[in-house]
């Protein structure tokens, strides 16, 4: 489905011309393949990636009865399969992914089975072994499959950690199609954050100097309005919008892959969303990963509208490291110091940025707001499909939701309007009304 001039085939054979001006642009994923069904198409498939005699087929229970014995039999003779079935719903943790290296130590490749915990387990295992791994899809539920960053929770600490692409990514559209509702709405609530992560990303470029591309976005922007404006018809099992949904996921892997980490995909939405697995009850029903940043997203497009209401004045951190200590335990309180000093605001940093506040904050008011959706926009393409818009609708009591809101810019070294909040003395007030 896939034309030659299209931008994933473009960046498959490395000619994707940059919009930054950086030259032309290439990923090391090799092969990319998305059909209506790729039944009796595996072993082609697998050959065509110059994998080695012995292949480890890593899934889980549910993952191996959609798809994974399929592939093991399309596989069988052509290669020696070692068959790995996880229970259902593994964790992507530091403890699975030791057993994962276990399981797979004998194996020359990996194939991954499944969506984001399966992929994510698999990319991290096989980039700490060194050996290659490709992915067969089983639901369009996250952008990870083609990113080089495996969200994995280590000492309890949900982090996102450098891992490796896949070698080859395929996803058969009608398997895709079928998969649970839940899953497919999942896949549409982690491609609606673009407009809230790049904003949060713009902020942190225009404020603190830091790195900034336009590519990742670029990338997107021939397919995420027919995604968003057919959300009905992707959840009716039109086969087009699927395909709209999976190049979205696919194109927003590819660009936090180009750019060398999560940024452009995952900001402030994501680290409500990360503050929750970690401290929530754990009794809670589960909820899936873009289930959450559905309505993490909302909150975050509410708060960025706020904020560029208003006219900016920072004032300098004051939390310390004895806060998180009470905060959050010592080991995990010292965990998340370490990343979230990094990016403390003291009083000389706060003298030179409030300066640049003063000459430049209508510009980048500008800015951001032409690149944001609004949140009126963002909540009907959720309620379209069905999806969770409120805390309540994904398991948690609005308490605890504010206590993330406020709260979660602590966890990771990313400056976002979380951060830019707190530091104006909004942040706490405004959290009710986001």
């Amino acid at each position: 489905m896939i034309h030659k001039m299209d931008k994933i085939s473009e960046l498959l054979a490395g000619t994707y011309d940059d919009p930054d001006g950086l030259g032309p642009q290439s990923v090391t994923t090799r092969r990319l393949v998305m059909e209506k069904s790729l039944a009796g198409m595996t072993l082609d498939l697998v050959k065509s990636l110059g994998f080695e005699h012995r292949i480890a087929v890593v899934s889980d229970e549910t993952t191996y009865k959609v798809l994974g014995k399929r592939i093991v039999d399309e596989l069988k003779g052509a290669f020696a399969v070692d068959i790995i079935v996880l229970p259902a719903a593994p964790h992507p943790d530091d403890v699975t992914v030791t057993a994962v290296q276990g399981a797979t130590s004998g194996a020359d490749a990996l194939i991954a089975v499944g969506s984001g915990t399966i992929n994510d387990l698999c990319k991290f295992a096989s980039a700490n072994d060194g050996k290659p791994y490709a992915v067969f899809a089983t639901a369009p539920s996250m952008n990870g499959y083609t990113s080089v960053n495996a969200a994995i929770t280590v000492h309890n600490h949900k982090k996102s950690l450098a891992a490796q692409a896949p070698a080859g990514a395929f996803f058969d559209l009608t398997i895709l199609a079928a998969a649970p509702a839940r899953l497919i709405r999942s896949g549409l609530g982690d491609s609606l954050c673009r407009s809230t992560s790049q904003a949060d990303w713009l902020l942190a470029h225009r404020l603190l100097d830091q790195p900034y591309r336009q590519l990742p976005y670029a990338l997107l922007e021939d397919d995420e309005k027919q995604l968003f404006d057919n959300a009905s018809e992707l959840m009716a099992g039109d086969l087009q919008v699927m395909e709209k949904l999976v190049r979205t996921l696919v194109l927003s892997g590819f660009g936090t892959a180009i750019v060398g980490n999560s940024q452009p995909a995952s900001q402030g939405e994501h680290l409500i969303s990360h503050f929750i697995d970690m401290l929530a009850d754990h009794n809670r029903p589960l909820i899936y990963h873009g289930e959450q940043i559905g309505v993490t997203t909302l909150s975050m497009a509410r708060l960025q509208r706020h904020m560029l209401d208003g006219t900016p004045r920072l004032a300098a951190d004051t939390v310390s490291l004895d806060d998180f200590i009470s905060r959050y335990g010592e080991e995990l309180g010292k965990s998340c110091w370490s990343d979230f000093s990094e990016k403390l605001l003291d009083s000389a940093a706060v003298d030179q940025l409030n300066h640049k506040l003063e000459q430049n904050w209508d510009g980048m008011r500008e800015d951001i707001s032409a690149i944001s959706h609004t949140v009126e926009y963002l909540e009907q393409v959720l309620l379209a499909a069905g999806a969770p818009t409120k805390p309540g609708e994904i398991g948690l009591q609005r308490p605890f939701y504010n206590l993330a809101l406020q709260h979660c810019r602590e966890i990771r070294n990313r400056y976002t309007f979380l951060d830019f909040a707190a530091n104006v003395h909004r942040l706490e007030a405004l959290v009710p009304a986001i």
